[in-house]
């Protein structure tokens, strides 16, 4: 008894530690990072007019941003498992701050096109990084709700960004610059100088952190590595093998259309707001509610996600009331209920999440894991570059976000469609076992 009481002691106060030290740090860094790709929303504002940009356009070019993403994804991740994530991630954050500062001075389609994709090819690596980062941190059992801790910063940017890119187009004409050029300028510079701290005070592994006490150490590097030897017990996939692994093809391809929907909403919810009748400044801070909601179902669906140790209901439930709230923001049409829509969208959607990104670990370690995760999320980001895509194309073609927001419900429901038949072993440990022997039985 006292034994397993002293284990649990231990496991408490080394968790408690891990979390206060990183996930501060690295909720952070998403929350900036999600302001400098999502910020163009509130800069088209005034934007588009400024440089003649058609909704076309505009979602043409807030979309490569994750086409640019999509090809640097997987090498960036292999550099970060190999040089480790304090160094890598610094790189990322430094480089992207500059691009996304660079934003300010396009003058016309080309270069705006030429900047979006650059930004996208800085920041790949940067999210699969933190989640492959989290596996070497976390047991699988706390898994749901740190990654949930991580997402948070998804809808508080949007949030936050909401209000404070409102409030900065308000500074157009200081220093004879436009308000949609201070809002890449100012929102670059948090990237940059977190980097920084990032290179000083992120530690890549347990057995680097001098921080934790030796037994703290000892206890968390070998409690993951147990873990790790469970999960290749059935057999570990090469990186190749992983890649091609039909769990991993369903994932990519469940990922895909949550993000589509998700893009859709966060590139064109401000313009479809202000159809209401509002000022910039309320379209900020209406704009803000939908994700400000969507943060509270974030972190129930990881609780009861980690509690139930269950994923693929959740995914499945999740997904089915985004694409709800989605269908009933376009049947609203411009007005207030059209908010509500779009707060059980974000729930929905964001709620996903929790479930969703638990799943490779439960049957992916090493190089293989940091590939696949790659992949995942590469592919799932495309949907940044179809979802603003479509939803312009059909603006400009019908003058209304009714049929685009139906497309994106679309897509939401579809997410939960390939869950239910096809992610059964991605999010069944038991499955996950059969599957991983099937595969190691055909190398």
């Amino acid at each position: 008894m006292a034994i397993a009481e002293g284990a649990q002691t231990i496991e408490h106060r080394t968790i408690a530690k891990v979390s206060w030290r990183l996930l501060p740090l690295v909720a952070l860094a998403y929350c900036i990072a999600y302001i400098d790709r999502s910020n163009i929303s509130f800069a088209a504002l005034t934007m588009n007019k400024d440089l003649g940009f058609s909704a076309y356009i505009y979602g043409w070019g807030a979309g490569i941003f994750f086409f640019g993403y999509f090809l640097f994804e997987i090498p960036s991740n292999l550099i970060l498992e190999k040089i480790g994530a304090r160094i890598w991630i610094a790189r990322i954050m430094i480089t992207w701050g500059i691009i996304s500062a660079l934003t300010a001075f396009v003058t016309g389609p080309t270069s705006f096109l030429i900047i979006r994709f650059l930004l996208g090819a800085a920041e790949a690596g940067f999210f699969p990084g933190m989640i492959l980062y989290f596996t070497y941190w976390f047991p699988a059992e706390y898994r749901g709700r740190v990654i949930s801790t991580l997402f948070v910063a998804q809808p508080v940017a949007n949030a936050v960004a909401s209000i404070v890119s409102a409030a900065i187009l308000g500074m157009d004409g200081i220093l004879g610059f436009k308000g949609w050029q201070w809002i890449f300028i100012l929102e670059a510079l948090p990237a940059v100088l977190l980097g920084l701290v990032i290179f000083k005070v992120m530690t890549d592994k347990p057995a680097r952190a001098e921080w934790l006490a030796e037994d703290e150490r000892n206890w968390l590097q070998a409690r993951i590595d147990s873990e790790n030897r469970q999960v290749e017990s059935t057999g570990r996939l090469t990186l190749m093998r992983a890649l091609g692994d039909p769990r991993v093809v369903a994932l990519s391809l469940i990922y895909l259309m949550s993000v589509t929907a998700n893009y859709g909403i966060v590139f064109f919810m401000p313009q479809i707001i202000k159809g209401i009748g509002l000022s910039n400044m309320m379209t900020g801070v209406a704009a803000s509610v939908p994700y400000i909601i969507g943060t509270i179902g974030l972190i129930a669906w990881g609780w009861s996600s980690d509690r139930n140790q269950e994923r693929r209901w959740h995914l499945i439930v999740a997904s089915t009331l985004g694409a709800l709230g989605l269908a009933f923001a376009a049947w609203s049409g411009a007005s207030w209920w059209a908010l509500l829509g779009m707060s059980a969208a974000t729930t929905g959607i964001y709620g996903s999440r929790a479930a969703f990104w638990p799943m490779p670990s439960l049957f992916l370690t090493g190089t293989a894991a940091a590939g696949a995760i790659a992949l995942i999320n590469a592919t799932g980001n495309l949907g940044g570059y179809i979802g603003p895509f479509i939803v312009g194309w059909i603006k400009d073609a019908t003058d209304s976000f009714q049929a685009g927001l139906y497309f994106l419900a679309a897509c939401s429901l579809m997410a939960a469609i390939i869950a239910f038949f096809a992610a059964r072993a991605a999010g069944d440990p038991a499955a996950m076992a059969r599957a991983s022997a099937r595969t190691a039985a055909a190398e």
